[in-house]
């Protein structure tokens, strides 16, 4: 018995073979993604790779997906640093792209906002239970007279849900009342959201983007990211650490951490919303290809190149960004472009851990000096896993992640991002397959883990 698992990613297309009985890899493979045309047609460039005697047996076929721009929603609260947040997380856990969040009530310059950016679905809360229920159904009654036809997740007040719904009902394709994301304030709870997202993903959303055919033929079982995220999820549950996962992607960078939020350090206290133990940022301005001239904006020219150590100049570095954002597929043609992309995925690794990763400020009180945290205090976790492109098949990924982890500027003991994580490379690229199978085959999924994922030493930062 064996089990065919794709991804169908932004770039390339990845499969992975495995046998289900006894565990093991086969082998895997890509090509690149033919989003523009059939995605099939890229899938079937890269099983030509595996030899007829490979391809029987095929019992179990899985697919995840952020082709066609993964899966982007708009999610829509009450307060930025309650309601809103809380609404994100859900959305980010459910393996979206948040492509903006709004606050209080919506206006019509916002509405306008929404219908260019095209959402999959829009995440609507607001409210704890008990709290304010004005505002969501104000909101809700201007989505209902807008022409916006998207799905509806309503994750807020539950006194106010059965209302929202008769004013949705009809007037968008799809609403879905799930529990508050925010029942009491505090408190996160998140799950019942993200389960309503990915059902809506695989019901809704998948026909919407013209995937009907890879849901028949090879069963779209979730988005990438929420793929990643169960495979993170089956590591920590395996060798009982607290992990991060930085997938150096071409269109984003997405950060995944497994541990607590709690302070490591002492005379420290924790300010704001708790921070969720497993949670995923996704920075749309950080990648390898489709968002390379964002992460030329984010990096100063001066920190650009500092990090080569040959002569060159910007004009060099734009000229390579702009032919290879054109093909996406294309690669390095010779050690100079190599260079680039060494420092383009440093650059995404040290930013988005930065952004992923909770801060310290100094406060002052009588009785002295105390630290306030805010987010998530990273410095302490075990392991931490590269995947991407980018590293996968970089010459010395460790060189790669090592340089982004490195505190730079004043400000860098201040960055709560790890310190001394023993580092691990998905070097088969396949941890996506990882995530596809821990539900239904934990044991397969477990061998897997221990193919892909590689040593390379831990990093002292």
């Amino acid at each position: 018995m064996k089990a065919l698992l794709i991804d169908f990613g932004s770039t390339f297309t990845k499969v992975t073979m495995v046998n289900l009985d006894p565990p093991g890899l086969i082998g895997t493979f890509r090509s690149p993604t033919t989003a523009q045309t059939d995605l099939m047609e890229g899938l079937s460039r890269a099983l030509e790779a595996f030899s007829p005697e490979e391809l029987k047996g095929i019992t179990l076929k899985k697919a995840c997906s952020s082709a066609a721009g993964g899966l982007k929603i708009v999610a829509i609260g009450l307060v930025p640093q309650l309601t809103v947040k809380a609404a994100r997380e859900a959305a980010l856990g459910a393996g979206a792209r948040v492509m903006a969040a709004y606050a209080y009530q919506l206006t019509e310059y916002e509405l306008e906002e929404i219908r260019n950016l095209e959402p999959d679905l829009l995440l609507l809360a607001g409210g704890t239970d008990g709290g304010d229920r004005k505002t969501i159904l104000e909101n809700a009654a201007m989505i209902a007279e807008s022409d916006l036809s998207i799905p509806v997740v309503v994750a807020g007040n539950k006194v106010a849900a059965p209302q929202v719904m008769t004013l949705l009902k009809n007037k968008v394709s799809c609403v879905v009342v799930t529990g508050n994301v925010m029942p009491d304030i505090g408190v996160l709870s998140v799950e019942p959201a993200r389960q309503a997202i990915r059902k809506l993903y695989l019901e809704e959303i998948t026909r919407a983007k013209g995937l009907e055919q890879i849901q028949e033929e090879v069963g779209l079982a979730m988005p990438t990211p929420l793929a990643v995220m169960k495979a993170g999820e089956q590591l920590s549950k395996v060798s009982g650490e607290e992990i991060v996962i930085v997938d150096v992607g071409g269109a984003t960078t997405d950060v995944h951490s497994f541990s607590d939020s709690r302070p490591k350090r002492g005379g420290c206290i924790l300010k704001g919303l708790p921070e969720p133990y497993i949670k995923r940022t996704v920075e749309g301005d950080l990648g390898m290809r489709v968002s390379l001239n964002s992460l030329l904006e984010v990096m100063t020219e001066d920190a650009l190149l500092a990090d080569i150590p040959f002569a060159v100049d910007a004009g060099e570095i734009r000229a390579y960004a702009g032919r290879v954002t054109r093909d996406r597929g294309s690669l390095a043609l010779d050690e100079r472009e190599k260079c680039f992309d060494r420092t383009f995925a440093v650059a995404c690794i040290r930013e988005a851990l930065r952004r992923h990763a909770g801060t310290l400020t100094e406060a002052y009180t009588s009785d002295g000096r105390f630290w306030v945290q805010r987010g998530k205090d990273l410095t302490e976790v075990d392991i931490l896993v590269g995947t991407g492109g980018a590293l996968v098949f970089a010459d010395d990924p460790e060189m790669i992640i090592r340089a982004g982890l490195r505190l730079d500027g004043l400000d860098g003991p201040l960055t709560l991002t790890p310190r001394q994580p023993q580092l691990l490379l998905d070097h088969e690229y396949a941890i996506y397959a990882v995530g596809l199978l821990a539900d239904s085959y934990p044991e397969v999924a477990e061998a897997l883990i221990q193919e892909t994922l590689v040593p390379l030493g831990r990093c002292e930062c």
